[in-house]
């Protein structure tokens, strides 16, 4: 299954994409963090599990429908979370008394149409992410350093797909100490310097920031060629002495500049002056 976030009011939907069945699977804290509008994202979470709760008592079948799979959480890691079809999120939807709903059954008949194109034209998807960046005020400059970035990633984890490593959780367990060495901080952390909660961390680095993460995963990814490295451990020091080639980098333009390369800036939308009232669970 491959992993691809969507985006609705700034707010990351983490999704999968099933290509034997041809099956999109939405998680549903991310749909229900966007229907209430809850500032905090644990505050969605435990909506959710109350609302789950009762719906199985009632019998509903929206949450026999449920399934578990693993999506990268905030830490990085790979964690069980729950996920549900297109209609079975629609039902979802109606069970969430909030003025999102329609908003957000508008969204799915988009982006559902919008990865029919993708899959019989995979550039689409490189070229709806540029125009969303530009919407959101990114610079030409910022786009092509992403671009560059998500290039240098996929390559790495193509490399470590083809040299023994398992998608999914063994790639956070290899990502992690890459940002951990560079940067000095975890991503989990990093995210939280920036105020994120479910939003992608490399949507909201600053002009700095991509370029070492760069650094550091091409390091790793040419590092862990030329020593033939396989499976967990040998790739794990790869990554460990990629991440601090960029990290002996970061610290001399920090020497030489008195700034800090690893910021709290982000590219996260002004608080909006009115709030709308959070659903409420009976």
């Amino acid at each position: 299954m491959n992993i691809i976030p969507a985006i609705f009011e700034e707010r990351e939907i983490r999704r999968l994409y099933d290509e034997k069945t041809e099956t999109c699977f939405f998680s549903v804290v991310d749909i229900v963090h966007g229907l209430t509008q809850q500032p905090d994202f644990q505050t969605a979470r435990k909506y959710w599990n109350k609302l789950k709760e009762r719906l199985g008592k009632e019998g509903s079948q929206l949450v026999t429908n449920c399934h578990r799979f693993k999506l990268p959480a905030d830490d990085g890691k790979m964690r069980l979370t729950d996920v549900v079809n297109a209609e079975t999120l629609l039902r979802l939807v109606q069970s969430v008394p909030s003025p999102k709903a329609e908003p957000i059954k508008l969204w799915l008949a988009k982006v559902g149409y919008e990865r029919m194109q993708e899959m019989s034209d995979p550039a689409l998807s490189l070229e709806r992410a540029r125009t969303t960046w530009q919407q959101h005020g990114r610079s030409e400059k910022w786009i092509r350093q992403r671009m560059t970035g998500q290039e240098i990633r996929n390559k790495l984890t193509d490399c470590w797909a083809t040299h023994d490593i398992n998608k999914g959780n063994e790639f956070a367990i290899l990502t992690n100490p890459i940002h951990q060495e560079w940067s000095g901080v975890s991503v989990k952390a990093h995210k939280d310097l920036k105020g994120l909660q479910t939003q992608n961390l490399r949507d909201h680095m600053s002009e700095a920031e991509p370029i070492f993460t760069a650094l550091a995963e091409l390091s790793t990814r040419q590092i862990a060629g030329t020593a033939s490295a396989t499976w967990l451990t040998e790739n794990g020091s790869a990554a460990w002495t990629g991440g601090k080639i960029a990290k002996h980098a970061r610290l001399e333009l920090e020497a030489q500049t008195g700034k800090r390369v690893v910021t709290g800036d982000n590219h996260l939308p002004p608080a909006s002056a009115k709030t709308i009232p959070a659903a409420t669970v009976e």
